[in-house]
């Protein structure tokens, strides 16, 4: 029978309600026995931010039931103002008992608070019981007992120490402890946040709990994470209905998308701000998302401790990213430094810079623009050196190694975390269908049994439904990249016409002294630049428009895919905001980098589109547009996404709601933390997923464009600091507790990242060799220079044209430089003298064939070497794989001693395991490893039998596999496979 609700007495009133109103329930499990108690109970939840009357000490908050005793481990909520029906409201009752009912039976415990008049919760309380059931189904992993695992280790492994370590070693180790001095000052308080040791750990077994460190209170035994993390379990998983037909009436995903429940939540363990009592979550917010710890390391184990392991995987990788920027920004400025120092001397700058040397250049456009002269670029040439110098090449190819070193590195990084945080072995659960999948096929009637459920699911045939779903869905994707692509032409257009428009304004306006026409001149003398940096403006805004519309059709069409798991959709999600995004952004960089200017035909014979001519590199070359237009991309979204949307809106947000709100200070103290905690944002699955997107959508720009702005990386880590630091105060301040979800690696995103450094490497090899003019000067001083210098190197990239050759269409109308009868423009091409005229010349040719090997040698041995940097490099450190073979034996000898002892009926005890763990190295019965050398150089293996006994199987046939555990039997007789 399901418990009867009874009303609470009125003592426990709240201030501003009336006592008829407070109504705290609690239910008792199955048995009749009575947990809980009807006294009253301080509610009120100060949550930190008020001090007690009568103590100094501010207010701890309010974490348990009414008992004072058993811990809230979980909230669910639900609203009692509903646009529902009578008939669907108390159909939601219904679904509610239910539920409720199957979590009672299952052990857990729950208490009710309905005294709010819109919402009302129920706190869930797991008992020690139920948490050590489920860590024994779920393979939990748990700290073993000291003595066991660390007791005498010393000597029992005395002979495992190796020889007299060599001189360079001991560098090495010296140069490692320098080098974390000299961290030191970046380290956060670990006096407050001490370094979390792993100590070992075996999976929990009911029948094997001598080899864990119980505490004295056993409720304190597993973190409040993991609590949370099996009560979500327990609740996933269970019914709320009858009908035995309705197989997918069950988990609380489930009610929420049916309105049921409005929120299923764990607390946070205090509150935030100053003056709040000490508490993890204000540990947390004091020495990690506080602004004055933006250059500290992060307290990852503690992050994880709190928010889970998903989360703080998350944060280890943004940090080891942020870190490793460190080096690339240095590179980057070294070679930004070394452009600086060679833009007003090289060669190529002087030449241009020279007005004696008197070059008339063909004008920009037809009929309407002026001739002008070289020098009158000089600005825009040296601009364009500080980028396009030889340090640009040795920035690609080591921006290609740091990209692998970083995915590498890594690796390595994660396989220690997940062997800190014992996610080596973990394996997902099989994921039940998504609540949205069952809802949108609640009447579907093709049935199929899942193979591994053994459950009937709706299934959606591939090719009748879910090819035509899929190949109109893809079309759309087609439709929306090309969107921004016509996003571009529309830009490309406006520099064209913009271009154009300020080459008219009239020379003479500079020798004006007006602010008017001083401003016009200076407009005019810097048509190319007004024009480039507002066309890349313009082409941001449209970015941040498109993606507000990609964000929302991507969602709308992967809804509309109708995918099963929320593995599928997450997965569906991230290729197709990936790839339009990527689209997106990319596409105007990608135009610039490799096709404007490349097919523009030449003076008198230009190719047109709609009649206009397409759009010229500047004398200086495209690749400092190429890096404007970046630079306005990658720092624009920057610090308009980035930080103006995910700081000062929310912040605005809530000053506007707090301005609105008609609470008190004695309401809002009177408030219980299931009631703060329920007003926070929610902690949406896609909340890591967007913050992913974003630093890989960063990544892509620092790797493949990296050759244009060695800048990148630095803007990266300044973005990064400030990243970082505004997730943490999110998670800890704005948004409910996350679910301690697991999860051992970063999932797609590798893969994404790995495609990119893959992606980098063709980029940066024909940016390099086309866009760059570092393969021209290269022919030139090995080629056709007379003294192997640059000397006379502009002079060689420009063609020479006859006026008198312009149509009558395209003479030039401006004569502002007198008459000119030869002017010159930027290619390689045979002069009016020679025949054929105006046809590509030999250097053109030679040229275009040292950029094709160019592009093949840099890609091939970039590649080369980088596959074989990972290939060198091992995923796993060797000292970790040693560390967890060596945990797994010592695990292993333990359990089979203990058992054999138990065999005999010797009752285990703590004398009895401190003596076997003492005996284990002298004991020559036990099989074990010794690294003693055998006469052939092989190791030597004791192992001697231990005899039989015949209550169980022989010891030599016992099989000893890591990573799982079974119970004793029964009937006292322990199987004959143990697994530890």
């Amino acid at each position: 029978m399901y418990p009867s609700l009874g009303s609470e007495s009125s003592s426990g009133v709240v201030a501003g309600l009336d006592p008829s109103d407070v109504r705290l329930h609690t239910i008792r499990p199955a048995n009749g026995k009575d947990i809980g108690s009807d006294e009253d109970a301080d509610d009120g939840d100060a949550d930190g931010q008020a001090a007690d009357k009568t103590n100094d000490k501010p207010k701890k908050r309010n974490l348990q039931f009414k008992d004072g005793r058993r811990r809230i481990d979980f909230v669910l909520a639900w609203s009692v103002k509903s646009d529902k029906s009578e008939k669907g409201k108390e159909h939601a009752r219904e679904a509610r008992r239910i539920f409720e009912e199957n979590l009672v039976k299952e052990g857990l415990q729950i208490e009710k608070d309905e005294r709010g008049a819109e919402t009302h919760f129920a706190k869930i309380h797991a008992p020690i019981a139920v948490l050590k059931r489920y860590a024994d189904i779920l393979k939990i992993r748990m700290p073993m007992r000291e003595d066991l695992s660390s007791e005498h280790i010393e000597e029992r492994y005395a002979d495992w120490k190796g020889p007299m370590q060599s001189v360079g070693t001991r560098l090495w180790q010296k140069s490692i402890q320098l080098f974390r001095r000299l961290l030191v000052p970046f380290s956060y308080d670990q006096t407050i946040l001490p370094p979390q040791s792993r100590p070992y750990t075996c999976p929990y077994s009911a029948g094997k709990e001598y080899l864990f460190e119980m505490p004295k209170n056993e409720e304190d035994y597993f973190s409040q994470s993991t609590r949370s993390w099996i009560v979500d379990y327990i609740l996933r998983r269970k019914p709320y209905a009858v009908i035995k037909e309705n197989n997918f009436a069950f988990g609380i995903k489930k009610m929420i998308s049916d309105e049921y429940y409005t929120a299923a939540y764990p607390l946070h363990e205090g509150h935030w701000k100053a003056g709040s009592a000490e508490n993890k979550r204000k540990i947390l917010y004091d020495h990690w998302a506080s602004w004055r710890n933006c250059l500290k390391f992060q307290p990852i184990d503690h992050i994880r401790l709190y928010f889970g392991e998903k989360i703080a995987l998350y944060f280890a990788w943004l940090g080891f990213y942020t870190t490793m920027l460190v080096p690339a920004s240095v590179v980057g400025l070294c070679v930004f430094f070394y452009g600086l120092s060679i833009m007003n001397s090289n060669a190529a700058s002087r030449e241009v810079c020279d007005s004696n040397n008197n070059i008339i250049m063909c004008p920009l456009c037809d009929a309407q623009c002026p001739y002008w002269r070289l020098s009158d670029a000089c600005t825009h040439v040296k601009v364009s050196r500080l980028f396009d110098n030889a340090g640009t090449v040795f920035f690609a190819i080591f921006m290609s190694f740091w990209g692998t070193l970083f995915l590498e590195f890594w690796k390595r990084k994660q396989a220690t975390i997940q062997y800190k945080w014992d996610m080596t072995s973990f394996v997902q659960e099989e994921e039940p269908p998504r609540p949205e999948f069952l809802s949108k096929l609640e009447n579907w009637n093709d049935m199929k049994i899942n193979p591994v459920t053994g459950l009937k699911e709706p299934h959606l045939p591939f090719w009748r439904r879910r090819f035509p779903i899929f190949l109109t869905s893809y079309t759309i994707m087609l439709v929306l990249a090309a969107l921004a692509v016509a996003a571009v032409i529309g830009v490309i257009a406006y520099r064209v016409s913009m271009l154009a428009a300020l080459q008219l304004i009239p020379a003479q306006v500079v020798s004006n002294h007006t602010v008017v026409t001083t401003t016009a001149g200076l407009i005019y003398e810097n048509a190319s630049l007004v024009t480039t940096v507002t066309a890349a403006l313009i082409n941001l805004l449209i970015i941040i428009l498109l993606n507000l519309v990609y964000g929302y059709l991507a969602f709308w069409l992967t809804d509309w895919e109708c995918l099963r798991t929320q593995s599928e959709y997450d997965n569906s999600i991230t290729i197709k905001l990936f790839i339009l995004q990527f689209v997106n952004y990319f596409s105007s960089i990608i135009y610039i980098a490799f096709f404007k200017g490349r097919f523009v035909g030449r003076p008198g014979k230009y190719r047109t589109i709609f009649g206009g001519r397409q759009e010229e590199c500047e004398a200086g070359g495209c690749l400092i547009e190429l890096c404007i237009q970046l630079a306005i991309i990658m720092v624009g979204k920057q610090l308009i996404q980035n930080n103006f949307i995910e700081i000062v809106v929310p912040k605005v947000i809530k000053l506007i709601k707090r301005k609105l709100a008609k609470e008190t200070r004695e309401q809002k103290l009177a408030k219980t933390a299931w009631e703060k905690d329920y007003i926070l944002q929610p902690a949406q699955s896609m909340s890591l997923f967007y913050e992913y997107l974003e630093m890989v959508l960063q990544y892509g720009f620092l790797t493949i464009f990296c050759a244009a702005f060695p800048l990148a990386p630095l803007f990266a880590l300044l973005n990064n600091i400030i990243e970082i630091r505004v997730d943490a105060t999110k998670f800890t301040t704005d948004l409910r507790r996350p679910l301690a979800e697991k999860s051992a690696n970063i999932g797609i995103w590798y893969s994404v990242l790995y495609g990119i450094s893959r992606i980098a490497i063709i980029s940066n090899a024909f940016i390099i060799a086309l866009t760059s003019d570092f393969i021209p000067r290269l022919v030139y001083q090995l080629r056709y220079s007379d003294d192997g210098t640059l000397n006379g190197y502009v002079n060689f990239t420009m063609a020479y044209f006859n006026t008198s050759d312009f149509g009558i269409d395209n003479m030039q109308r401006n004569v502002s430089l007198g008459k000119v009868d030869m002017c010159r423009y930027k290619d390689f091409r045979n002069p009016p003298w020679e025949d054929p005229n105006y046809r590509r010349s030999t250097a053109f040719w030679h040229i275009l064939t040292a950029r094709l090997a160019f592009v093949c040698v840099f890609e091939n041995v970039v590649v080369v070497i980088t596959s074989l940097i990972a290939w060198l490099i091992p995923d796993v450190p060797t000292l970790l794989k040693e560390q967890i073979r060596r945990e797994a034996y010592i695990t292993n000898e333990i359990v089979l001693k203990t058992e054999l002892r138990r065999a005999h009926g010797e009752e285990v005890t703590r004398d009895l395991i401190q003596a076997i763990n003492y005996h284990l190295s002298d004991d020559e019965s036990v099989p074990r490893y010794s690294p003693q050398l055998s006469d052939d150089g092989t190791n030597v293996t004791h192992r001697k039998s231990f005899g039989t006994n015949p209550m169980s199987d022989s010891p030599e046939e016992t099989v000893i596999t890591a990573g799982s555990s079974s119970d004793k039997g029964s009937s006292g007789r322990p199987n004959s496979k143990t697994y530890v």
